[in-house]
Order: C-alpha cells, then sequence, then structure tokens
C-alpha cells in the first residue's frame, strides 16, 4: 500500500507493506554515501537487511531511550557525516523509533543546511506517527524536543512484521497515538479500537495494518494543510501538552511518550460519555488512565512549553469522538485539567 503526502515542494510516498524492509532498495537510490542511524536495541537481522541494499554505508549507533535525544547524539551524528566525506547528495535512514527518526530529522535538516533523509519506523508509536509530518528534535534538560526543525523525510517504509520483536509494553505504548488520532479525526477508527480483541497477537495478525493506514491517513491530512503547525496542525497535540509534562517530571525516565499521552487525553477530556470511552480503550490496550504528579509541578514545566506564549496556552479538546477543537487559555487555566 502506499499513501502520498503532498506537501508544497515536499511530496513523498509512505510504504505501508508486510517485509517491505528487505525492499527499500526497489524505491530509493543507495547507490551514494548512507548513513544509517539506530539505537542499540534494534535487531541485529533489521540493521543487516538494510545493509545488504547498500553498497557504501556506515552506521551510527545510539543508546536506546528517550534521554538520548539530545545534543550528544545529535554531534555523533553530525561527526559520522562530517568524518567519512558525506555530502549534500548523500543519505540518512533512520532505522528505530520516534528517538532515532526525530534525531535523524534534525541531523538531516542542518548538516550542510539540508540533505535527505528516509525513515524506516521500527516501532508502534513511530510506524503510527511520528515517522511523518517532517519534525525533528532534540530534548534540551528534562523539556521535551525544545529545540528541532522542520524537514520532510524523501521517503517512509513501514513494515508491520518488525513490531513483533517489540516487548507488550512498548508495542501497545505507540498504540496510544492511534487513539488520539481516532479521538481527534476519525470516529471509525476509535470504534476499531473499541472492537478490537484484548490479545495482542489478534492485534498484530489481522488489524495492525488498517490501525497504521487509518492513523497515519488522519496525520497526513493534518500535516498537508498545516506543514508548520501555525494552525490546524495544532490538534496532533490532544493529550500532548499534559502528557509532554508527565514525560518531563519523571525527568524522561518514568512513563514512555504513549503511556504519558493516553493520560494526558484523560485529563483534558471533559464529556463524561467520551471520556467513560476513552478510558475503556486505554484499559483494553494496558495504557495508563492517570498519574501521581503533583498540578503545580506539570504547571510550571507546561510554562517553558513551545505551545505556551505570552501567559497563554492552546489547549486541544475533543468535545465528541472524531472532532477535536483548539481553545486558547490562560496559563493558569490549565491548572484544572492536572
Amino acid at each position: 500500500m502506499k499513501i502520498t503526502v503532498d506537501i508544497p515542494g515536499h511530496k513523498y510516498n509512505i510504504h505501508l507493506q508486510r517485509g517491505i524492509l528487505k525492499d527499500v532498495h526497489k524505491f530509493v537510490d543507495l547507490n551514494r554515501k548512507v548513513l544509517i542511524v539506530t539505537d542499540d536495541e534494534i535487531p541485529e537481522q533489521y540493521v543487516d537487511a538494510l545493509q545488504k541494499q547498500c553498497p557504501d554505508s556506515y552506521l551510527a549507533t545510539v543508546h536506546a531511550g528517550e534521554q538520548s535525544k539530545c545534543f550528544i547524539y545529535l554531534q555523533f551524528i553530525w561527526n559520522a557525516l562530517l568524518d567519512n566525506g558525506f555530502g549534500r547528495k548523500d543519505l540518512l535512514i533512520a532505522l528505530g523509533g520516534g528517538v532515532v527518526g526525530d534525531l535523524t530529522s534534525f541531523a538531516a535538516a542542518t548538516y550542510m543546511r539540508g540533505v535527505d533523509y528516509v525513515n524506516i519506523p521500527t516501532s508502534t508509536l513511530a510506524q503510527i506517527d511520528s515517522s511523518i509530518g517532517g519534525k525533528g528534535a532534540i530534548n534540551l534538560g528534562d523539556v521535551k524536543n525544545i529545540v528541532g526543525a522542520f524537514h520532510q523525510p524523501r521517503a517512509v517504509f513501514i513494515d508491520p512484521d518488525v513490531l513483533t520483536t517489540l516487548d507488550d509494553r512498548n508495542y501497545y505504548n505507540g498504540l496510544a497515538e492511534a487513539v488520539k488520532a481516532g479521538m481527534i479525526g476519525d470516529a471509525e477508527l476509535f470504534q476499531l479500537f473499541e472492537q478490537l480483541p484484548a490479545d495482542r497477537a489478534a492485534i498484530q495478525s489481522d488489524y495492525i495494518e488498517k490501525i497504521i493506514e487509518k492513523a497515519l491517513l488522519v496525520k497526513k491530512n493534518v500535516v498537508e494543510q498545516d506543514e508548520r503547525e501555525t494552525g490546524l496542525r495544532q490538534i496532533l497535540n490532544f493529550g500532548h501538552t499534559i502528557g509532554h509534562a508527565i514525560e518531563s517530571a519523571g525527568e524522561l525516565a518514568g512513563m514512555l511518550h504513549g503511556e504519558a499521552i493516553a493520560a494526558g487525553m484523560v485529563q483534558v477530556t471533559e464529556d463524561p460519555a467520551v471520556k467513560e470511552r476513552l478510558i475503556a480503550v486505554l484499559q483494553k490496550l494496558n495504557l495508563p488512565t492517570s498519574h501521581d504528579y503533583p498540578a503545580e509541578q506539570l504547571k510550571d514545566i507546561i510554562a517553558h512549553d513551545k505551545k505556551a506564549g505570552g501567559g497563554r496556552i492552546t489547549l486541544i479538546k475533543v468535545p465528541e469522538i472524531g472532532r477535536a477543537e483548539r481553545v486558547k487559555l490562560p496559563l493558569d487555566a490549565i491548572e484544572k485539567y492536572l
């Protein structure tokens, strides 16, 4: 299956197909210098499958985990490019989850003022959400994604088969972003989650491709209208204002991203019937529906959020499943949702 993201000047294809990891060379020119950025928990067979397709490849491996999304590893990737003589016509490939994707995107955006990169996400979270849209970033201290750039990939390759090597926690963690997509823009996707069996093997064999496809279509449609997040794209932040604060409160080592977003979505959902349905789905997916951090701590973190400005914050609300709205609030008003 091919999904085309059509942003002016940045048109690219998302290839969604089981086993496509072995066929990247059929769609992208790999006959140039290629730096594969990955992490130390990615199975060796995935790296080998990609390297076999690249006549002149180099490897940059970072530690797995959110704390690696930092300047030290960004500089590590830059140095790998510079030391091996990479030029503007060469290529970076992100082979990993959201951390690897964000690092690679930002490195590609900034090395020589912009070089090509391809995204091959290996986690549910990255396949469902972060691999498209062109946001690259690193964290600064405990503040998530505060330094970054927009840089669209040349192509995205999504192989659902690679998800089988994830542990349960990381598998379900990524599904939170698909629940978000259903909440903000696709009631049928949310209903699919309500009908889903509470069994990972059944989800992987019978439902995962449809979940990924429908979630990506929600994001694609939003990003095509607002690449730089000046308006509509803000709805993709449903649950994220509080979710990112929860991650930061745990010093980026507590809840995983999807887990924090799950709790954040519940916190900002006001309609009792919608909240009840949301909680039921999240519990089926073994995702948290609450957190233990003090409201004052979260408020202090949100005050430094890049989405806050002039003492105000844009909060995304879902008054009914499948429809999101943006609400400007004074920063103090956020306390009621914490």
